[in-house]
């Protein structure tokens, strides 16, 4: 007899478990248009333990480079709950969740928008959007080692983050795809060699 997989809870917002006490980002976007959206990181029912707080603020963005950077990352994480059959999100006046692993790649494209000009926005998110999910969730957790909360601002990987996805171009996955090696130029090397 084969076992079924266990059924999938629900979702709101942006992927976040419906079930209360989850490991959640939640993003707090004022009413007053001239407040700053802030980026906090509720640990649910691991927080208070192991001495992890219950919350940590993990940044805290001027309203218009929330505007921009909101836009891409809705674009980006609806694409991908639609392609896993889940319901779609919208950010909202007020508090909106986002799962875990989500909210780390929000917290990613966040840290790098803190201070940018108008002109490098679009550039962030442009690159911020050729980044794998992968490549985001690895940023994250070095950045977050040493300079997560909103002060840490002009400190270590948050500062390489908006240096690096504002320098230069706009880089589309395609261009990526363009720089890569043809198949056939690929290097081999020998200790891989039996592995395949």
């Amino acid at each position: 007899m084969s076992e079924r997989p266990p059924a999938r809870s629900g979702s709101v917002d942006f992927g976040a478990p419906e079930t209360f006490g989850s490991h959640v980002f939640r993003v707090e976007v004022p009413a007053n248009r001239t407040e700053p959206a802030r980026l906090v990181e509720d640990f649910g029912y691991r927080g208070g333990e192991h001495g992890l707080p219950y919350e940590e603020p993990r940044a805290v963005i001027e309203r218009q480079a929330w505007t921009v950077i909101s836009d891409a990352a809705r674009r980006d994480f609806n694409e991908r709950l639609k392609a896993n059959k889940q319901s779609t999100g919208r950010w909202k006046t007020g508090r909106t969740l986002v799962e875990r692993l989500l909210g780390k790649e929000l917290c990613v494209l966040a840290w790098a928008a803190e201070g940018a000009t108008a002109d490098q926005l679009p550039v962030i998110c442009t690159r911020w959007g050729a980044l794998r999910p992968e490549e985001r969730w690895w940023l994250f957790s070095m950045t977050v080692a040493e300079a997560g909360l909103p002060e840490d601002g002009d400190r270590g990987w948050r500062k390489a983050l908006r240096s690096a996805l504002s320098d230069g171009a706009r880089t589309t996955t395609e261009d990526r795809r363009r720089r890569a090696r043809p198949k056939d130029e690929q290097v081999e090397l020998p200790l891989l060699r039996g592995l395949k």
